[in-house]
């Protein structure tokens, strides 16, 4: 297959809240800007029903239908969007970077900024994803308050899931904690918390063997890994707290990464190890994981790309 060549100053890899702010910037800025959306064009936002926590929409809205809405204004100001893939990159020495989209088109880009995002990891049962918006959800922060007053389960051992059970514990009437070993992963402190909190039950050595409801979620069936007993609970939520795999694996071998694969910024920017490449949203933020948390670092990577393409024309000038 013949590849075709282009050169562009501004690559924006992935979508979401933060690929799309980065894009309306760099769009404004003039750097005509084309985006490979990815084969989830809007990331995480797109399986996720209400969104009530994004400033700007008092009443609410749709996760897929914000996304629509920022892909518009993206491409309002000139943003190139393709529904496609990056599938291998050449980061090293300098700009222009080599990088190939759906295995035939090779792209030259004087900056790139990725907003690949991270996936949840998920336990792989048939109702949880039949049931994912519908009760089932990876985010306690994000979607608890919709169970406010209700009892609901969350899965998970370590300090994130200490952290969402404590949340939950504060809006909902009781909180099952499902831990599938018989102690947890989490930090001395986050046990203490959860341990001393009266209505969240930890129950060990325990994986969820089922989810239970057609439309929306009623009770959960829990499988004692010693006895193999098994026993159901009565729940409105499930909450899926196992951890989050950054979509950032084309980059190893290039880019500064923790031992999980997030990409390190330097403090305060979004600039990676690499001059000219810059990293935005989850796939660089294992912290707060938030819509507008990643828009805010998506608003940076472009001011950043921007200046740095200034400064590079200022010198050669």
């Amino acid at each position: 297959m013949t590849k075709t060549v282009e050169h562009i100053e501004c690559l924006i890899v992935g979508s979401g809240p933060a690929g799309y702010t980065a894009a309306i910037y760099a769009a404004r800025a003039d750097l005509k800007p084309i985006m490979y959306a990815g084969m989830q064009p809007g990331g995480q936002l797109t399986i996720t029903t209400d969104v009530e926590n994004y400033p700007g929409y008092p009443e609410g809205i749709m996760g897929p239908e914000m996304m629509e809405l920022f892909r518009k204004q993206a491409e309002r100001f000139g943003t190139d969007v393709r529904y496609g893939m990056i599938t291998s990159v050449d980061l090293t020495g300098k700009p222009p970077f080599k990088l190939i989209a759906d295995e035939s088109h090779e792209i030259l880009a004087e900056t790139i900024i990725i907003a690949t995002g991270a996936s949840a990891k998920w336990l792989g049962i048939p109702s949880e994803q039949k049931l994912n918006g519908m009760g089932v959800s990876a985010c306690a922060v994000c979607d608890g308050f919709f169970f406010k007053g209700k009892d609901v389960a969350i899965v998970g051992a370590g300090d994130t899931a200490c952290e969402e059970a404590s949340y939950l514990a504060k809006i909902c009437s009781k909180v099952y904690m499902i831990v599938r070993r018989d102690e947890f992963r989490a930090s001395k402190a986050m046990i203490h918390r959860v341990l001393n909190t009266p209505n969240i039950e930890v129950i060990f050595d325990t994986e969820t063997d089922e989810i239970l409801g057609e439309n929306k979620v009623i009770g959960a069936r829990l499988k004692n890994r010693k006895t193999n007993e098994l026993r159901t609970i009565d729940i409105s939520g499930f909450f899926v707290a196992i951890g989050h795999h950054p979509n950032t694996d084309i980059f190893k071998g290039y880019l500064d990464m923790d031992e999980t694969g997030y990409l390190q910024t330097i403090p305060g920017t979004s600039k990676t190890n690499v001059a000219g490449v810059f990293a935005c949203g989850d796939a660089q933020d294992k912290v707060y994981r938030q819509a507008v948390t990643a828009a805010g670092s998506g608003c940076m990577a472009a001011l950043d790309a921007e200046r740095y393409l200034a400064a590079k024309t200022d010198v050669s000038n």
